[in-house]
């Protein structure tokens, strides 16, 4: 139950990316003020595509989005895991219902949702507005020399946050051996009516790996991962050469990339606790995990809208914020710990690496630790 105000209470947003604005539907749909500040000119986001699964589907229906959200996105059908001989070591499929709902999902398109839902609710959305400091009272500095009091700062954004450092609350960060280069590419009508093109693929060479995904009828979603030592593997435009080398079978998608492409440093990050005073972290900043599993955005929107929920219940806010971090950590520390188990084997010879994923494939117990996050019931959804 939603406490009682006289008075309406404000929070003010770093960062609009999936974090920042899920918690601003989120607070703007439980009476509060909200003013998010993204510093970019614009609202857009790096990385291509995303997989959200049930737990992130669940929130978007919750905000009023989910149509919005899954139009043109590519629902799954099959999932399959490939060794270096392009043989099958795992399958997943989806034909007859599968482990929850999962699409491949254009990541703007949850970009421009999410902030649809939170103007709709009221939220205020600025851009080219930097935020250079935050104090445990709940003062946040904007580049200029503004700063604005509220009930409540949320930051949220991303993993190299100044904010969040300024806080002292890192435990532990690192970054780990790999990252990615992810892109969209279009898709044709061979792949549209093929079973090949129609399935979600990830396959493996040596320490390279490629990640096949139709999200729309008209796009593929690829990612590129690969050891960050690798010069051959992360330049940018990407060594289409290389590339086709290590993986002949998708000669004829890696000839359709063009200049495009981001990279990116995979993190890891655990903090001592999410809040301190009246400042909250989330998304990125606050639990960064590698995408083995595909919930970074999930466990970012998971934790903004439950944030929203718990607070709204408490007249306390400290206390309230002690109440969120006490019932939603654990779900997402989780996550982390699965997403980096799965990193071991990437440097792993080809052949050990195989026998751990297949087993890890067959094993209904290790299903169950990687699903456990995604088929989780978000608070605030229920």
């Amino acid at each position: 139950m939603t406490v009682e105000m006289h008075e309406k209470r404000h929070v003010e947003i770093a960062g609009a990316g999936f974090a920042g604005l899920t918690a601003a539907a989120a607070f703007a749909r439980r009476g509060w003020s909200v003013r998010v500040h993204e510093r970019a000119d614009a609202l857009r986001t790096a990385g291509a595509g995303i997989y959200i699964y049930e737990n992130g589907l669940r929130i978007f229906e919750a905000l009023g989005v989910y149509e919005m959200v899954i139009r043109d996105a590519y629902p799954a059908y099959k999932r399959e895991m490939r060794g270096d001989d392009n043989k099958v070591l795992l399958r997943i499929s989806w034909e007859n219902g599968g482990p929850g709902r999962v699409f491949s999902i254009v990541r703007q398109r949850c970009i421009d949702a999410l902030a649809h839902a939170a103007r709709l609710a009221g939220a205020e959305i600025v851009t080219s507005s930097e935020a250079l400091g935050v104090t445990p009272d709940g003062a946040l500095e904007i580049a200029g020399g503004q700063v604005h009091k509220a009930d409540l700062v949320i930051v949220a954004d991303g993993a190299n946050s100044r904010l969040r450092d300024s806080l002292d609350l890192i435990a532990e960060r690192r970054t780990l051996v790999d990252g990615a280069i992810r892109m969209l590419v279009a898709r044709t009508e061979e792949e549209r009516t093929s079973e090949e093109g129609r399935k979600y693929i990830e396959m493996w060479s040596g320490t390279h790996r490629l990640l096949y995904t139709p999200c729309s009828d008209d796009e593929i979603y690829l990612g590129f991962t690969m050891l960050n030592d690798d010069a051959t593997a992360t330049r940018l435009p990407i060594n289409k050469d290389a590339w086709k080398r290590w993986f002949p079978q998708m000669e004829n998608v890696i000839e359709r990339i063009g200049d495009q492409g981001h990279w990116d440093k995979f993190q890891y990050i655990r903090l001592t606790k999410w809040s301190k005073g009246r400042v909250a972290v989330i998304g990125d900043a606050a639990h960064a995990l590698p995408p083995n599993i595909g919930q970074g955005g999930g466990c970012a929107m998971m934790n903004a809208l439950s944030l929203a929920t718990i607070l709204s219940e408490h007249t306390d806010l400290e206390a309230g914020l002690v109440d969120w971090e006490r019932r939603e950590r654990h779900v997402t520390e989780h996550a982390q710990k699965i997403s980096l188990w799965i990193s071991i084997p990437t440097t792993w010879h080809p052949t050990w690496r195989a026998w751990a994923f297949t087993l890890a494939g067959h094993s209904a117990w290790f299903a169950g630790q990687r699903n456990r996050t995604a088929l989780h019931v978000p608070t605030g959804t229920f």
